[in-house]
């Protein structure tokens, strides 16, 4: 009797992205591995999505449209957790609603399970691109290498030393029985759930070898946070501080990662972020004494960087 192969549950919330999400489909549907379920979730789009992907519906089954129902918030994250409710498959991965999967995807990622079975999730690398995209980017008979984590990759993940964006991981479902997507958190929602996850220390694999090509565009999420969108902004302010609280109740708050975090806060010079921070970590009075100062010379510290990376061009 033949064995099963396990299904592959993809997770796509999708918000007014008629122009991008066909091409996005198209390479979903295009996958060496076969055996996926793809859950769009609509997160109440009022141009023509339903329309664009009414041919993928009716020709094949494994593309499914929900309408991202109340009782979950409105964004990413509850789309996300909707997805997560509805999914069927033994692995869950989230694919943005504009972006282009490369074929191999899946089935690279499945056979490093197969290879390395105690792993829990399998992180590849991503390649951005603007405008059209350029389809002899993709390349199908690549070497790459495949390695297990090691214990220091909650570090590396969250000073991201590892890239680990929200599309580049395939988990296993039992990674999500405790943890799902912070739902008023509308931007850095990924790195604040995976760290929750990762905080556990799993095992995981790691391809180097890119998988995915994540589209630049000035509308996307991180297209808004850098153009200073206040939502984004203070969602990533939350996501920090939300980071910090839960690595402290765990004793995993190393002070190389205190640091990082700390003057990560304090680049947004939100004097009641770094307060809120140091109230719950409680840091020695010289430590406490020496970030409130550097909070004040912030300004004098970057102007000083810029200066020294100027001299050493």
């Amino acid at each position: 009797m033949q064995q099963l192969q396990p299904i592959v549950s993809i997770i796509m919330a999708t918000y007014n992205r008629a122009h991008f999400i066909f091409e996005t489909l198209q390479s979903i549907q295009a996958q060496s591995y076969k055996n996926w379920e793809c859950l769009i979730i609509d997160d109440g789009s009022t141009d023509n999505t339903l329309t664009v992907i009414t041919a993928f519906l009716k020709k094949d089954s494994r593309f499914q449209y929900y309408k991202r129902p109340t009782n979950y918030k409105k964004g990413l994250p509850g789309c996300r957790n909707y997805g997560l409710d509805l999914a069927s498959g033994d692995y869950i991965i989230f694919f943005d609603d504009d972006d282009i999967v490369h074929p191999l995807c899946l089935e690279n990622c499945l056979l490093a399970f197969n290879t390395y079975n105690e792993a829990t999730f399998c992180n590849y690398m991503k390649q951005p691109f603007s405008g059209k995209f350029d389809y002899n980017l993709i390349a199908t008979n690549k070497e790459y290498s495949i390695e297990i984590t090691n214990d220091d990759l909650l570090e590396n993940v969250l000073t991201q030393s590892i890239p680990f964006a929200s599309c580049t991981v395939l988990w296993k479902r039992i990674c999500f029985k405790e943890h799902v997507f912070n739902e008023d958190l509308m931007y850095a929602e990924e790195w604040e759930c995976y760290q929750r996850i990762l905080s556990s220390k799993p095992k995981g694999i790691i391809i180097d070898n890119v998988l995915y090509y994540n589209r630049k565009h000035p509308n996307s999420n991180t297209g808004e946070f850098w153009k200073g969108d206040a939502v984004r902004v203070a969602s990533q302010k939350k996501a920090i501080f939300l980071v910090i609280e839960n690595l402290h109740k765990k004793d995993l708050l190393t002070p190389y990662l205190f640091k990082y975090l700390v003057n990560y806060a304090i680049s947004f010079r939100d004097f009641k972020l770094l307060k809120n921070i140091l109230n719950i970590t409680k840091p020695t009075l010289k430590l406490k004494l020496f970030y409130i100062l550097k909070y004040q010379l912030f300004p004098l510290w970057v102007l000083y960087n810029n200066i020294f990376k100027y001299k050493h061009l």
